[in-house]
């Protein structure tokens, strides 16, 4: 049979994913019980564990020839006992450790374990003696896990983490909540996961970056979207070209627009100027930046094309095509007094760090917020997502989708919860999560970068839903693009990422 596809790696810049739409586990329940619903509907289960052989095969290639499986008591297990089958076939030296009741299994599944028992498959309860196992396949647990795993299987969890081999999880690895991205007690850290018939959100997000490895896609010959509409979709390169258009010869500077940033409180000013650097490199055609502190010089010795000017002067400013407020402002009151008057502009705006914390401490700005006619974006941490939506931080983590949907529907506003897979979201409900970026991003500055490119394409002109898409993507993917360089993540810099992203959006319109 074919091999399944698989997603492009996030490291590879700019690259379209053959098939971006997510589906949360109840979409694919809907599409399972259409199939079964057909006179003859076609044995997923057998379709699953050969596709999982399959890769399997292609994994190991010419380095091995023994492999660990492990199956659990419910559908999941059923493929792994159908992967087996075939690689046994296929002269692999396979073991089998099965955690479950075998008169317990629903009809398929228990075919698949009679079948691997016809075939002169062993099935031991404990993990064999024998520890040279070049690959390990985990089919422990799948979509349908509703608890935290504990005891064996937790104990399993753990081994198969500690064996320090090759894993290729079934469908999703074992203990990770397939919508959410938690680690639902512990979580097997695969290096390889299949997905079965559309792609989950929780292996993009939260900690499903880091314990899904590689993400391959086998739609089992079902087109999931013709059944069920998708919940969401992950960002694509495609935004870059769709939101920045080429540039002609004959334009000047005021073409692409006028950024005002508003921050820099003392001892954070260069919040702000990372901000206003990111902008200019981003093309926008004149950028001035509104410092809070009064002694701030009157330029930036590392970027001489910034306008310097105070906050209120900023404001000020009659020619403005779009504002950002936050980046190291504070949250004084002369800082509490300019966010006010920059939700009462009629221009595009960037509210980010202690502009939100500022935000979430007043009604009446939140109120104004929802009411302004301009296009409004914010770009959130877990912790300023917490306050705005007046809960624990925790919360916010367990349903990332959901909190970041909510925010953006309760304050009528574009929103992106940052972290691990960011999650962008209108107000409509539509959500999207973006497959760019790594560890390098967690250090100082990042998120001003991301304030400074959102507003540059604000200031040019896009639209809210596209600057902040397109922004979200680019910073990832120019992250992405320093590793493979050999810069980071270790140490990478806010800096950096500013000229990898300049470097990126050029080539995307090339």
């Amino acid at each position: 049979m074919n091999r399944p596809p698989a997603v492009p790696s996030p490291a590879a810049p700019l690259e379209n994913l053959q098939d971006a739409r997510l589906f949360l586990t109840k979409d694919i329940r809907a599409v399972e019980q259409h199939v079964f619903a057909q006179a003859t509907p076609p044995n997923l289960m057998e379709l699953a564990g050969q596709a999982t052989a399959e890769l399997a095969r292609q994994l190991i290639g010419d380095r091995g020839t023994s492999i660990l499986v492990f199956a659990g008591p419910g559908n999941n297990g059923g493929d792994a006992f159908v992967a087996a089958r075939y690689l046994k076939q296929w002269w692999y030296r396979v073991a089998v450790v099965f955690v479950g009741d075998p008169f317990k299994l629903s009809a398929d599944a228990a075919q698949a374990f009679e079948a691997w028992r016809e075939c002169g498959g062993d099935v031991h309860d404990l993990v064999p003696s024998e520890r040279h196992w070049d690959l390990v396949i985990d089919g422990l647990f799948g979509i349908g896990l509703t608890r935290d795993l504990a005891d064996k299987p937790a104990e399993l969890v753990s081994f198969i983490n500690e064996l320090g081999l090759p894993v290729l999880s079934i469908d999703v690895p074992s203990g990770l909540d397939a919508d959410t991205g938690r680690v639902m007690g512990r979580a097997v850290r695969a290096d390889h996961t299949l997905t079965f018939l559309a792609l989950k959100p929780g292996l993009f997000t939260l900690d499903g970056r880091d314990h899904c490895g590689r993400v391959h896609l086998c739609t089992l010959g079902l087109d999931a979207g013709e059944i069920v509409a998708p919940a969401g979709e992950l960002l694509g390169g495609n935004l870059l070209a769709e939101t920045v258009t080429r540039r002609k010869a004959n334009t000047h500077k005021g073409t692409f627009g006028t950024l005002g940033i508003i921050g820099g409180a003392a001892g954070m000013l260069g919040a702000a100027w990372l901000a206003g650097r990111a902008a200019l490199r981003l093309g926008t055609g004149r950028v001035y930046v509104g410092a809070m502190d009064s002694d701030a010089p009157a330029l930036d010795p590392c970027q001489p094309e910034l306008m310097l000017r105070s906050g209120d002067a900023v404001l000020k400013l009659e020619h403005l095509s779009a504002l950002a407020v936050g980046p190291g402002m504070g949250q004084s009151a002369a800082a509490k007094g300019l966010l006010k008057n920059a939700i009462k502009t009629a221009l595009p705006l960037v509210v980010d760090a202690d502009a939100l914390n500022l935000l979430a401490q007043e009604n009446i700005m939140r109120r104004a917020i929802i009411r302004r006619s301009a296009p409004t974006v914010l770009t959130p941490h877990p912790a300023e997502a917490a306050r705005l939506l007046g809960c624990p931080t925790g919360q916010v983590q367990r349903d990332r989708v959901g909190a970041a949907t909510e925010l953006a529907r309760r304050l009528n506003c574009e929103v992106v919860l940052k972290g691990a897979g960011s999650i962008c979201a209108s107000p409509s409900g539509r959500w999207e999560i973006n497959p760019t970026g790594n560890a390098g991003l967690a250090s100082a500055g990042q998120g001003d970068v991301l304030t400074g490119f959102v507003g540059a394409l604000l200031a040019q002109g896009a639209t809210a839903s596209s600057a902040l898409r397109a922004s979200v993507y680019l910073h990832g993917a120019a992250a992405d693009a320093l590793v493979l360089e050999g810069t980071g993540p270790i140490g990478m810099t806010a800096s950096e990422v500013i000229d990898a992203a300049r470097t990126l959006l050029n080539r995307a319109l090339a």
